[in-house]
């Protein structure tokens, strides 16, 4: 007959082995999701040096052919390959402009925003703007290039004069890309905005700062680091914009600062380009392998920018 102190002793060794089967399968599935983890981060590192090998290498047989000077392809103004100039001025002034325009528009629209959802809105109020956000940033390039078009160029052309404003213009462009990355600037800043803690908010207001003067003077500055991020990527987005500029903006590279005036950006150019009877392997289409890598790099260089911001100016709350 088995005595309590083998009882205990039995229970204690199943208890054991039951502990060392679950950790077993703990153990198994943190390394499966560790893995997969894993898996996505290779593929989105292997994704993008492909890009830039492709990139980089179509580059290098456009700069490398005895017709393209590349000196003058970053110091003259006229872009027309028929003709052999490639100058890429008149496409990167135009990108410059629409994404000024832009970023505009969405900077303080996006900022107010995000201060009204951050410190005003109610639970109920919340639940209703963040989902209308999403939609907007939802919606199709394509179907903000014809709202340029067909709704902000005519109003555009009634306040200003149709002498004034052409048909394609870079303004009606630049304020719709800026509508369009509103959602994007407004979310990453409600995010800095409400990570800054409440115990910053409660001296303020004991120290007799109205909700106003708390949100201007401490809790922007306090998530200066998150939302000038914010801003830059939203200026790298509107860098990459295609189909809105492709619409609205018009074609034919001009070296141009009047938003009133049609422009081709440098996605545009692409998009018009290539969509064309283009021949492979042509100086053409190695010329926009040398437009795309430039776009490439300005964007990259902007969210090295962001990243350093973040870094530089985050502030650290215990």
């Amino acid at each position: 007959m088995a005595t309590s102190t083998d009882i205990q002793t039995r229970l204690a060794t199943t208890s054991q082995l039951r502990l060392n089967q679950l950790t077993k399968k703990f153990r198994l599935g943190e390394s499966v999701i560790q893995t997969l983890i894993f898996t996505c981060g290779a593929i989105s590192i292997v994704i993008t040096s492909a890009i830039v090998v492709v990139l980089g290498q179509e580059a290098f047989l456009f700069f490398s052919n005895p017709e393209v000077n590349l000196i003058d392809f970053f110091t003259t103004t006229k872009w027309s390959p028929n003709i052999l100039q490639f100058g890429i001025w008149p496409l990167v002034t135009s990108t410059l402009v629409t994404s000024f325009i832009a970023i505009l528009t969405a900077m303080p629209l996006g900022l107010c925003a995000a201060i009204f959802l951050s410190e005003y809105a109610t639970e109920r109020v919340k639940g209703l703007l963040k989902p209308t956000l999403e939609v907007l940033a939802g919606v199709p390039t394509v179907v903000y290039g014809y709202f340029a078009l067909t709704f902000v160029t005519p109003f555009l052309r009634n306040i200003f004069g149709r002498e004034t404003v052409e048909i394609y213009n870079m303004l009606s462009a630049g304020l719709v890309i800026g509508i369009m990355i509103m959602p994007l600037v407004t979310s990453m800043s409600e995010d800095a905005l409400s990570a800054v803690p409440r115990a910053l908010r409660e001296g303020a207001y004991g120290l007799g700062a109205t909700k106003l003067e708390t949100a201007i003077q401490v809790v922007v500055p306090a998530a200066f680091s998150g939302i000038v991020a914010a801003f830059i990527i939203g200026i790298s987005r509107a860098f990459g914009e295609t189909m809105i500029v492709a619409i609205a903006a018009g074609a034919g590279p001009k070296l141009t600062l009047n938003p009133f005036s049609a422009a081709e950006t440098m996605a545009g150019h692409i998009v018009r380009i290539s969509g064309g009877d283009l021949s492979y392997a042509s100086l053409d289409y190695e010329s926009l392998f040398a437009i795309a890598l430039l776009l490439f790099v300005i964007t990259l260089t902007l969210n090295l920018i962001s990243r350093y911001v973040v870094n530089r100016f985050r502030e650290q709350y215990e």
